[in-house]
């Protein structure tokens, strides 16, 4: 089983790092703020410009450390990628499977489904958390029409009609999604889902965790030597992880949107933590960004049972238990993908 990954989170505008010995140094002002041995890690994400020496880039590339560069509001701009790992006899299965429409249709609909139990699952455990939603008509209408998207998804003949049925559910599911935020009304009233740029704050923190959700599928598909930019529901674009994509629909509900509910709802992040971008959007502050990033690592600490393996494990170990289950598939080990379900 794979250790818990173990992420180097830069968020300093102006920190440079460096290779010191077998260590990576972070510096500011040329001021050594941070030093961490290479072996701790498994990746380094870095968020606005934080430059990186050619030298850290080539052991991180040597040493299969993911380096990543996103914006200060977390979208993505580059990452080093050292020697291709892992079996490519599955390489090549994948590449098949993806470019038959009736197999990748087989899979994604598992994908797609998943995500729409799971988006249910945080509508039920809303309407059994909180009193005041209970008798919430549209919540319960919501939830019953969930329930039956994702029988169809199951059913779906063909993509087309997968892609419908999730945009149809995801509308539902976030039109009611305001309900749930149950403190903090005035700084994070939600009014349906904004991306490029995000337009509130309750946008910008789910961008910014679902970026970070995304970073740690990709390692973890690497990781059993699937290629993170090859999918079955999103199709190939140039530097776009396709297949980490794919799998990230069934974990953003259990996740990130719930991390989100609860740093929201226990008041754990505020209005002021979040500004203006500059161009429409509101993007997260450099000090609300590091409290962000350790409850997310926090959050990745925390065990489940794990509903198919039957086995506690860290959640932060999730995508890496998929990722496995995925290139059993591709292998001809199991016969349907099993996706994670959360329990309401």
């Amino acid at each position: 089983m794979k250790k818990l990954l173990n992420t180097l989170y830069v968020t300093s505008a102006d920190s440079y790092l460096v290779k010191d010995g077998d260590n990576v140094v972070v510096r500011v002002d040329g001021a050594e703020k941070l030093r961490v041995p290479l072996h701790n890690l498994e990746s380094v994400v870095c968020f606005g410009y934080a430059g990186a020496s050619p030298a850290l880039m080539q052991a991180c590339a040597q040493a299969r450390i993911g380096l990543c560069f996103l914006t200060e509001n977390g979208e993505f701009c580059a990452r080093i990628n050292g020697e291709t790992c892992g079996n490519v006899l599955l390489r090549r299965r994948q590449y098949r499977v993806a470019d038959d429409a009736a197999a990748a249709l087989k899979i994604s609909r598992n994908f797609v489904a998943g995500k729409i139990a799971n988006s249910r699952s945080v509508i039920e455990r809303g309407l059994r958390d909180y009193d005041a939603l209970a008798s919430n008509h549209t919540m319960l209408d919501v939830s019953e029409k969930l329930r039956g998207a994702k029988v169809n998804a199951y059913q779906a003949f063909d993509e087309g009609v997968l892609r419908g049925i999730e945009g149809d559910a995801a509308n539902a599911y976030f039109g009611v999604f305001d309900n749930l935020i149950v403190s903090n009304k005035d700084a994070f009233k939600f009014c349906g889902r904004s991306r490029r740029p995000p337009r509130d704050a309750v946008n910008a923190l789910l961008s910014f965790i679902y970026t970070l959700l995304a970073h740690d599928v990709q390692n973890a598909l690497e990781s059993v030597g699937l290629d993170p930019y090859v999918g079955f529901l999103h199709k190939d674009r140039p530097g776009r992880a396709s297949l980490a994509l794919d799998m990230m629909e069934e974990l953003r509900a259990y996740m990130a949107d719930r991390l989100v509910l609860t740093l929201i709802n226990r008041r754990q992040v505020s209005g002021q933590d979040f500004a203006e971008n500059g161009l429409g959007g509101i993007i997260l502050k450099a000090d609300s960004r590091r409290e962000v990033l350790a409850a997310w690592q926090k959050r990745k600490r925390e065990t489940i049972r794990h509903p198919l393996l039957d086995e506690t494990v860290n959640i932060g170990l999730i995508p890496h238990i998929q990722a496995m289950l995925l290139a059993r598939v591709l292998r001809g080990d199991l016969d349907e993908y099993p996706v994670f379900l959360m329990q309401p």
